[in-house]
């Protein structure tokens, strides 16, 4: 693979820490309305199905203009969900943290004087292999993790615990297409490998330099139009029975081979 890198920029002050926001989960129209107004990043919102009425009618309107998951359950489900049992047809999922911006990652980076090493998740659904990608990233040395909005897990209480505490301190960026956000940090500089048991031997790969890695869905793995913006696509060695690693595993693996590229090509 050829060496040329393109020039790297980035913009904006990084956070040093991941801002912790103690509420995950919001019940009944006021609270629910009152933390669209306010801003408050809403990772999924569920409404009674059939309810029509202008209070609710007001909430999804608001949640929609935040680009928020809508989800149309039963009464049953919505029970099942609340805490509090007063939830009056509507229940919130908010971010247990706050998100940083993917410029806030880029910065960090900078700040470091390092070329950027970020780890993009293409529709990770389980919050544990979320957390514990989070925590090998922030051991790996790498700026940051990058998810998106739909199809995916989002910073729950059950992503922050499986961190270990390295949520604290790995900026996690939220965009509504992976494939949209490769092309932007192309644009930057960056080079992307994607995880693919068809792809080339990861000991073959130069993974130095400015580079993101992608890691796919559990079970679909990385998905077509993701892995055709991909400039390499990298498979682990495997010589036991079992064809597929999981996707935090994989994510380790590939993680520090560009952390043993880096040390050795310093």
């Amino acid at each position: 693979m050829s060496d040329n890198r393109r020039d790297f920029s980035a913009k904006a002050d990084a956070p040093e820490e991941q801002t912790q926001v103690p509420v995950t989960k919001i019940e009944g129209r006021n609270p629910v309305l009152e933390a669209l107004c306010s801003g408050r990043t809403i990772d999924k919102l569920y409404v009674l199905d059939g309810c029509r009425d202008s209070a609710v009618q007001t909430i999804l309107r608001k949640a929609r203009r935040q680009d928020t998951i809508v989800s149309f359950v039963s009464r049953e489900r919505l029970d099942q969900i609340s805490e509090t049992h007063h939830h009056q047809g509507v229940i919130a999922m908010a971010a247990a943290y706050a998100y940083a911006e993917v410029e806030d990652i880029l910065q960090k980076a900078k700040d470091a004087g390092e070329d950027p090493f970020i780890i993009l998740l293409d529709g990770i659904e389980d919050p544990h292999n979320l957390g514990a990608v989070i925590r090998t990233a922030n051991i790996a040395g790498a700026h940051g993790v990058i998810i998106p909005k739909h199809r995916a897990v989002g910073l729950t209480a059950t992503v922050a615990k499986a961190s270990a505490g390295a949520l604290n301190y790995t900026p996690v960026a939220k965009v509504t297409n992976i494939g949209d956000t490769i092309d932007k940090l192309k644009d930057v500089g960056l080079w992307f490998v994607c995880a693919d048991m068809a792809g080339e031997s990861m000991y073959k790969l130069n993974l130095t330099g400015p580079i993101g890695l992608v890691i796919g869905n559990e079970g679909k793995g990385v998905s077509r139009l993701v892995r055709e913006k991909c400039d390499m696509t990298a498979s682990i060695p495997m010589k036991g029975e079992i064809e597929s690693l999981n996707a935090s595993v994989a994510a380790g693996i590939l993680a520090y081979e560009i952390v043993r590229q880096r040390i050795f090509n310093a």
